[in-house]
């Protein structure tokens, strides 16, 4: 029996483990700090603490990391892979993924996605639903791309960075690590690091 493990028990993780139903997982059980005032989410059980999952790592196959905020979801995915657990990789069966796109370990990819070749998407990132990512993009790690964002050819998002929902960033535009673009923004110029952006067309808070 394949056992998944999923640290973060919300909305997004309800998502998460539906996914982990459809692609052949047998059972699936949360993991949250809230436990034990939290002990369900939806049709789930919540088995602890992540501390308890991480007492005992060998009970489940594998795991993966479904919370929204990107410093504690890469946070906790590399304490997952300190402890020796294999990490999931949960892509939608009603997604479209290039076989030449490379989606690295702890990521996702949410029904209606589509992801062209060529592509990668860095390690426990967030691929949301119904947005496309065209080829030849490097997506870094623990990005969050929410649903209806469309990102064009050649583009290269840094880590830690989200796009908000129905955001657009024309082709061969560099995003830096650590930004926040705003909902509907539409990103037509490079982007530095550690920074705010929103509007059409997207310009940095303050400027």
């Amino acid at each position: 029996m394949k056992s998944l493990a999923i640290i973060g028990a919300s909305g997004h993780g309800k998502v998460v483990a539906e996914i982990a139903e459809l692609t052949g997982w047998d059972n699936v059980c949360f993991f949250d700090d809230a436990y034990p005032s939290l002990k369900s989410v939806g049709v789930w059980k919540v088995c602890g603490k992540s501390s308890d999952l991480f007492a005992e790592p060998a009970r489940y196959t594998a795991g993966i990391v479904a919370i929204g905020d990107n410093g504690i979801r890469l946070e906790k995915t590399k304490k997952m892979q300190s402890q020796r657990m294999e990490l999931a990789t949960l892509i939608h069966p009603a997604s479209t993924v290039s076989q030449y796109a490379n989606i690295e370990e702890g990521s996702v990819v949410m029904a209606g996605a589509v992801i062209n070749p060529f592509v990668t998407v860095g390690r426990a990132s967030i691929v949301n639903t119904s947005c496309s990512i065209d080829h030849d993009c490097f997506i870094g790690e623990a990005v969050h791309i929410s649903p209806g964002v469309n990102v064009a050819g050649g583009v290269s998002i840094g880590r830690l960075s989200w796009l908000g929902i129905g955001a657009t960033v024309k082709q061969g535009v560099d995003i830096g690590c650590s930004v926040m673009v705003g909902a509907g923004a539409v990103v037509v110029n490079d982007i530095p690091r550690d920074c705010v952006v929103k509007g059409v067309p997207a310009k940095q808070e303050g400027h």
